[in-house]
């Protein structure tokens, strides 16, 4: 006699339903947007807790400056490219309802004489206000991205920003701040370098310099040398040479206690290539500290591969080839020149201490340690 087949046996099982995601409150969000002289970035983010949740994300190589060094002017080329990447970044904006932003154009359009021109063709084909920053606000905006890389540790901080068309550097000194606090010591520098605290200990910019090389001009100024190895080195010196007018270049500095945070495609490049990544994972390189010996050795090994070589490594890629050598330049001139023999790696930049400036502002952060 055959079993009795227990009721509901075969049946379809109940699906359980897990409720979908709720978008973020539109209200909550703000954007970020930095226009540089090769690429175009956006982030859009929500506050969450001291730090923000980014919410959708935007950037392509744009390259705005190509040949503004030897013109003077942006390309129609260049501007359309650009045009083309604000329409993207305006479609993300709307579909988000993003209202609290802030979107900002740097070096390229700083130094071009039609740079002003390009502002309000944007806005007129794209509805989207850019605003030129000057080179005291794109450092003082690098240096609160970093501020959760700040050991409490530090005592001395340079803040290093390799763009497209200059570089910042920014020295702090923190020896007067509580240990614990040092971090939230360089957020409330989002108020101006030299804004009075109120009844917080102070972080102090001893001095900071915007040099009008970055991997874009300073590769453009040794075009004409063909050899691979003499354009780097020409390329290391030349900028060395800009740094004469930072005071803390000439003076001698403490080893212990000094941190140098390096924040830049050029800075995250080689640290993905130390790691050697296949794909680039943020949340390995973002808070890396590499020796000088480490960054060294990739650097040889790049000036190994030749050109073409660099082209086809996939750290690289075939956009980035071509200025890696002029930031990598700009790099081991850096190492050389001060005290310490780590770098702290940022993948955070103009687009972070946007944000961090705009929450900060609007008192949305939690006031808690990072």
């Amino acid at each position: 006699m055959a079993p009795k087949r227990p009721t509901g046996a075969g049946a379809f099982p109940k699906a359980v339903e897990t409720p979908a995601p709720q978008p973020p409150d539109s209200a909550s969000l703000y954007a970020a947007l930095d226009l540089g002289t090769n690429s175009c970035r956006m982030l859009i983010a929500q506050p969450k807790g001291n730090q923000f949740h980014v919410v959708d994300s935007f950037s392509k190589s744009v390259q705005l400056g190509y040949g503004l060094e030897g013109s003077g002017h942006l390309s129609r080329a260049s501007m359309n490219r650009t045009i083309g990447a604000m329409r993207i970044c305006r479609e993300k904006l709307k579909r988000h309802g993003v209202e609290r932003m802030r979107l900002v154009a740097t070096e390229a359009c700083r130094r071009a004489v039609n740079g002003e021109k390009f502002i309000r063709q944007v806005q007129n084909e794209t509805g989207l206000r850019l605003e030129i920053i000057q080179p005291e606000e794109e450092a003082r905006l690098a240096v609160i991205s970093c501020a959760p890389l700040v050991s409490t540790k530090t005592e001395q901080l340079l803040v290093v920003d390799i763009g497209g068309g200059s570089t910042e550097l920014v020295w702090i000194d923190i020896t007067k701040v509580p240990p614990r606090e040092r971090p939230r010591a360089i957020m409330r520098l989002h108020a101006g370098f030299r804004a009075d605290p109120g009844p917080f200990a102070a972080a102090k910019v001893v001095d900071w310099i915007s040099v009008p090389l970055g991997v874009s001009t300073l590769r453009d100024q040794f075009q004409d040398v063909e050899d691979d190895s003499a354009r780097f080195a020409l390329m290391s010196w030349f900028f060395e040479e800009n740094l004469e007018e930072f005071s803390p270049y000439a003076a001698a500095q403490d080893r212990d206690g000094f941190q140098i945070i390096g924040t830049s495609g050029t800075v995250t490049t080689v640290a993905s290539s130390f790691l050697g990544l296949k794909r680039y994972d943020r949340t390995k390189v973002d808070g890396l500290r590499m020796t000088s010996d480490q960054i060294d050795k990739v650097i040889r090994d790049y000036l190994a591969l030749g050109p073409a070589g660099r082209r086809a490594d996939p750290r690289i890629g075939r956009d980035r080839q071509a200025l890696i050598m002029s930031g990598s330049a700009i790099l081991q001139a850096l190492m050389r020149l001060w005290p310490t023999d780590r770098l702290s790696v940022a993948d955070r930049g103009l687009r972070e201490g946007l944000l961090y400036a705009q929450m900060s502002a609007d008192g949305v952060l939690e006031d808690a340690p990072f």
